[in-house]
């Protein structure tokens, strides 16, 4: 089976479950995130279950893990097997000072030993694919050097899918939101990282907006992930399987696509599950359209309000023009 080509990008707070199923309906292909769950939120945790629950509708989907304990990666490992995702991938990308305090995410970058080690610890506890999600670089790193020795020696561990946000992170100055605009994107470098390794298996993240420049990218790479531009307008997803993968599918519009979420919405309140998190996926849907400002306003306005149910996002989708 081929690698995915078009995936949704980790983001705490973002990629939860009800932003992945609203996804799955806009496009049957796209690979799906999840947030990035430490290992001890999964060995430690009151409520581990909730962090790897997922729907069977999301396939493909993939984990990602924080963590640099070589054994806690292996122990989450065996743990998410049991959930079946189709993925396992090892943040090495996340700039926040809470995640450097407990060496995870980006600051490994500087330690690629200790994540081959990680990497080989996972890979041993899974048959699925193991990748990593990086940064080309961080702090005074080289982008060229630095990288290409994090790549080999990862790539001598065994690795061989790697996503790159294609810029540095400043582990020293910049906030996690600054760090994923103010350090240049540097694509060149991601692209020529595949020349030199034409045997791998690279992807892209960061900055990339649309479908047409997603092509671009995949004249040369292998996949494109988006993140943010997706959480502003989720419908860009909806001509993924046609644009990216070529298929002759139907279109699903906005007005279709929420639709199709009421069930799921339903079945979540049942569960339990609060009308805040599960309106949180359609902000963006209606971007542009007339009345997408007073369906917005509408949910905002009510989804909170006691013993409310689906009926709030009906009332809010006549308010839209179709």
């Amino acid at each position: 089976m081929s690698y995915p080509v078009f995936s949704l990008a980790p983001m705490l707070d973002v990629s939860d479950r009800h932003f992945r199923y609203f996804l799955r309906l806009l496009s049957k292909k796209t690979l799906l995130y999840t947030e990035m769950v430490t290992t001890g939120a999964i060995l430690h945790g009151k409520d581990h279950e909730r962090f790897l629950d997922f729907s069977e509708e999301e396939h493909p989907v993939a984990l990602q893990l924080g963590g640099s304990n070589p054994d806690n990666l292996a122990r989450c490992t065996e743990k998410a097997s049991l959930w079946g995702y189709d993925e396992i991938n090892l943040n090495v990308g996340c700039p926040s000072d809470r995640v450097q305090n407990n060496l995870i995410g980006a600051c490994l970058m500087a330690y690629p030993e200790k994540v081959a080690a990680c990497f080989q610890a996972i890979q041993a506890a899974t048959d699925k694919p193991v990748s990593i999600k990086c940064r080309i670089g961080i702090d005074d790193q080289d982008e060229d050097k630095d990288l290409e020795k994090f790549i080999a020696i990862l790539k001598e561990a065994g690795c061989r899918i790697f996503i790159l946000h294609a810029r540095k992170a400043w582990l020293q100055g910049l906030s996690p939101k600054q760090n994923r605009d103010v350090p240049p994107l540097n694509y060149p470098r991601v692209h020529r990282l595949k020349q030199q390794h034409p045997e791998l298996t690279l992807g892209i993240n960061g900055g990339i907006k649309t479908l047409q420049a997603c092509q671009e990218h995949l004249q040369t790479l292998d996949s494109v992930m988006l993140g943010r531009a997706l959480w502003d307008n989720p419908m860009l997803a909806a001509e993924v399987d046609q644009q990216l993968y070529g298929l002759d599918s139907p279109i699903i519009t906005a007005h279709q696509a929420v639709e199709a979420y009421l069930p799921y919405v339903e079945a979540q309140l049942a569960r339990g599950v609060r009308l805040t998190a599960l309106s949180k996926p359609l902000m963006g849907v209606f971007q542009g359209v007339p009345g997408a400002r007073k369906f917005r306003r509408h949910l905002s306005e009510n989804v909170h309000l006691p013993n409310q149910n689906a009926d709030v996002i009906r009332q809010a989708l006549d308010l839209v023009a179709h």
